[in-house]
């Protein structure tokens, strides 16, 4: 039957027909755009549509169809009545068709295309394995010792400063590595929408345990939904302690399979070269049971791991091909740039003519730098990939200062309210672990029907730049409890668009939580962060107090604002400033880069090394009122 357009657009006329001649090698009616036809019995179709279209489709009398309406459902329709997705339904039902809606995605928007490959086309491919955990516990050397290379010896400091993609061959089969610099990249891609890895090492020293990069790098491998495999590393040490590192692990609900949990646990020593193979053999043992697979008959579609300037070659990107196959020669759409791929190498800089899926390659021929975690995608023809690059550029160029993953507390009820949300993601920090626990208590306790509310990270101390990257990936906001974000974190979350809201209370805390997520936020008191000040030196003065010998590093201090003094990321001490001074005269704001001498109202135990913020505070109406 002829493809119809039921809504008579000739933009989505056009797009349709380039997503329908997306490149596939076996062209599989599958893979192309919806459309409304019949295969197999089940009819496609991708909106609403008018009788008599419905019944030129289905190869129906429409008489039948308006007798049917109207006998069943006592609707009075014609020709030309537009019918939702329910009538299309109970239509195509009774006379016994299945049918499906399908999206139509516009060409340019090629992460959003559903690709569902002909099961005959399946291959295994290798798993790709991403590796993670505190500094210096092994990540390096573990695929310094898989490769039998020597990363880690030509590191700078020994500390991986790139992502790199390297594999491996195990008996027969390859495993692709990722190996980071810790686990912000890793979010950065998945926040950008790639999910790109299938398991994640987590690797612990035995001599060390678990350290607070290992608790960030386990939310990061949960939050990713990606299979998790423990490597307890070290155990040649003398020090090596293994079931404390298990205990600890257990405590943050990691529990191995000898303890009666799920997660595989590995003891490894990648110096000495103990234990590699049995944990190679597990990832192969893992990828069977979990059955990866691809389709290398179309043309490529992944991620870009990593990208630079190249000042001999231009621009170049490290991509991992995430399904089809990747030829010199083909004309990609790497983020939103476009490339002919003049050249392609592997991790030994052997230069390859196709890569396969989860296979890493380093590609030249790029018009511009992409950015890690972009998506790529390869097109049979040229024209059409130069005219989707220059789309996507317009549209990013349009929506940079609009888009962002996070979310926050004000878009909660109307997305509540849509159904859009059912899950409210939280990140917690708080001064003390019993304040953490506290707070954690207080909110799981929270019971609003049909949303629920995850806390997908909950520590004590000071709110750092990982936990702004974690909100970003996973659409969370962040709670402080008498703890402060710094200017760096505080600019990271505005780069990144993550709500930072922040409570001395542990009441009001709740309470805000269930007025969001009732829709009945009452106007707030918004506090505006003026600037810091940094103590340098300390001077005490009788019948004056403590005056801080202070320079400050961001904003102005103005007379008579309010502040608040933090060591250590932590709030110690909320009140007023008590006098403002440049050299002996009194003055009415410090601006940033000037020292000046200040006193704290009714405190005076402040430290060298300490930091005063002073702040404001607004009053702004809450949305959803």
């Amino acid at each position: 039957m002829a493809k119809k357009n039921n809504n008579g657009n000739k933009k989505n006329q056009v797009n349709q027909q380039r997503v329908s001649n997306l490149p596939h090698y076996n062209n599989n009616k599958k893979n192309k755009a919806p459309s409304n036809v019949i295969t197999g019995g089940v009819f496609h179709y991708s909106g609403m549509m008018t009788v008599s279209e419905l019944a030129k489709e289905l190869g129906l009398n429409a008489s039948d169809i308006i007798k049917y309406l109207f006998m069943e459902r006592k609707l009075m329709t014609n020709l030309n009545t537009t019918l939702d997705d329910e009538l299309i339904g109970e239509v195509c039902l009774n006379w016994n068709f299945d049918f499906k809606k399908e999206k139509i995605v516009d060409v340019e928007n090629f992460e959003e295309l559903e690709i569902v490959d002909d099961i005959k086309d399946l291959v295994e491919r290798p798993p790709i394995v991403v590796i993670m955990g505190h500094v210096d516990h092994g990540k390096t050397t573990l695929i310094d010792t898989i490769r039998d290379s020597h990363i880690a010896e030509g590191e700078v400091g020994l500390i991986t400063q790139q992502i790199g993609a390297y594999q491996k061959e195990v008996n027969g089969k390859k495993i692709t590595f990722l190996d980071t610099p810790g686990h912000e990249a890793f979010t950065a891609m998945r926040a950008r929408g790639a999910s790109i890895t299938d398991i994640a090492i987590i690797v612990v020293a035995a001599d060390d345990g678990v350290m607070p990069q290992t608790k960030e790098a386990i939310d990061h491998a949960r939050a990713a939904g990606v299979k998790i495999i423990v490597c307890i590393n070290k155990i040649d040490k003398p020090t090596a302690d293994v079931e404390r590192v298990k205990a600890e692990l257990a405590q943050e609900n990691i529990i191995s399979e000898e303890w009666g949990g799920d997660i595989i646990f590995k003891e490894i020593s990648a110096k000495k070269k103990i234990g590699i193979d049995d944990l190679l053999e597990t990832i192969l043992l893992v990828s069977e049971i979990e059955e990866y697979k691809a389709n290398p008959k179309r043309y490529a579609l992944g991620t870009v791991i990593e990208a630079s300037l190249d000042r001999n070659e231009g621009p170049k990107a490290t991509v991992l091909v995430q399904n089809g196959t990747l030829n010199v020669g083909d004309s990609v759409v790497v983020g939103n740039a476009f490339c002919k791929v003049r050249k392609m190498v592997n991790e030994y800089k052997k230069s390859l003519k196709s890569a396969g899926p989860s296979t890493p390659v380093v590609i030249t021929g790029l018009d511009e730098v992409p950015i890690a975690g972009d998506r790529f995608m390869a097109y049979s023809d040229e024209k059409i990939a130069r005219e989707v690059a220059e789309k996507r550029k317009l549209k990013a160029r349009s929506q940079s200062m609009k888009n962002s993953s996070a979310l926050s507390l004000e878009d909660l009820y109307s997305q509540i309210h849509e159904g859009e949300i059912s899950k409210i993601n939280i990140i917690l920090r708080a001064d003390l672990q019993g304040s953490v626990e506290a707070v954690k208590s207080a909110l799981e306790k929270i019971s609003i029907e049909g949303v629920k509310i995850n806390i997908i990270r909950a520590t004590a101390g000071a709110i750092t730049e990982s936990d702004v990257l974690l909100a970003s990936a996973s659409q969370a906001i962040i709670y402080g409890f008498n703890v402060r974000p710094d200017a760096k974190v505080r600019a990271k979350a505005q780069e990144e668009k993550v709500e930072i809201r922040l409570h001395s209370i542990i009441y009001a805390l709740i309470e805000e939580i269930e007025a969001a997520m009732k829709g009945k936020l009452k106007p707030i008191e918004k506090e505006v962060v003026l600037g810091q000040a940094e103590v340098r030196n300390l001077i005490k003065i009788s019948k004056v107090g403590v005056i801080a010998g202070s320079y400050v590093t961001e904003g102005i201090i103005k007379r008579d604002c309010l502040v608040r003094l933090i060591r250590d990321g932590v709030v110690i001490y909320t009140g007023k400033l008590g006098s403002l001074r440049r050299f002996k005269d009194d003055v009415s704001k410090v601006n940033q880069g000037f020292e000046c001498g200040l006193t704290i109202a009714d405190y005076n135990d402040l430290k060298e090394g300490d930091i005063v913020e002073a702040y404001e505070l607004q009053e702004v109406k809450a949305d959803g009122q």
